[in-house]
């Protein structure tokens, strides 16, 4: 598994940011995103797509999609996922069967579920516990920068909650 660098960490939250960032000016998802990193090389970046008539096309499913994509393999052993808010259970079930190593995340499922979304309350950390799961998991990662982008989100006109 890669070592974590401080820096390179806040670089690649702040890319799934800024991609989700694009949702609160045309809405085609909520503002969520997400990048996948291996050896310090960014792999994949993707935002929330699900208005675009896909529930399954959270930020991290279409990550997961581009970086197996790109490296020709479903096995993105090695990798890292950082995601602007706390993957769903569906989410968090791709990562761990994707083999992805690390999940560093900013926002909570209720941080989201208070916006209206229609969340499953249960935390990755419970997820992992239940499922035995390797993952290791970074929460609240750049937090408040992750629920500066909610509160954007909220001012956004059109956007919609799922």
């Amino acid at each position: 598994m890669d070592k974590f660098q401080p820096g390179l960490k806040e670089h690649y939250m702040r890319l799934a940011l800024a991609e989700a960032r694009k949702n609160t000016v045309s809405v085609a998802g909520g503002p969520f995103g997400a990048c996948i990193t291996r050896r310090g090389i960014v792999v994949a970046v993707a935002r929330n797509t699900v208005l675009k008539r896909d529930a399954s096309a959270h930020a991290e499913i279409n990550a997961i999609r581009a970086a197996s994509r790109k490296l020709k393999t479903w096995d993105l052993s090695g990798c890292h996922i950082y995601s602007t808010t706390e993957p769903c259970p569906m989410c968090f079930g791709a990562i761990h069967w994707a083999r992805i190593g690390a999940l560093v995340y900013g926002t909570s499922i209720a941080d989201v579920s208070k916006r209206g979304f229609h969340e499953l309350n249960i935390s990755n950390a419970r997820l992992k516990k239940l499922g035995k799961s390797p993952l290791n998991i970074f929460p609240g990662f750049l937090r408040q920068e992750c629920l500066e982008l909610l509160e954007v989100w909220d001012q956004s006109q059109g956007r919609r909650v799922y």
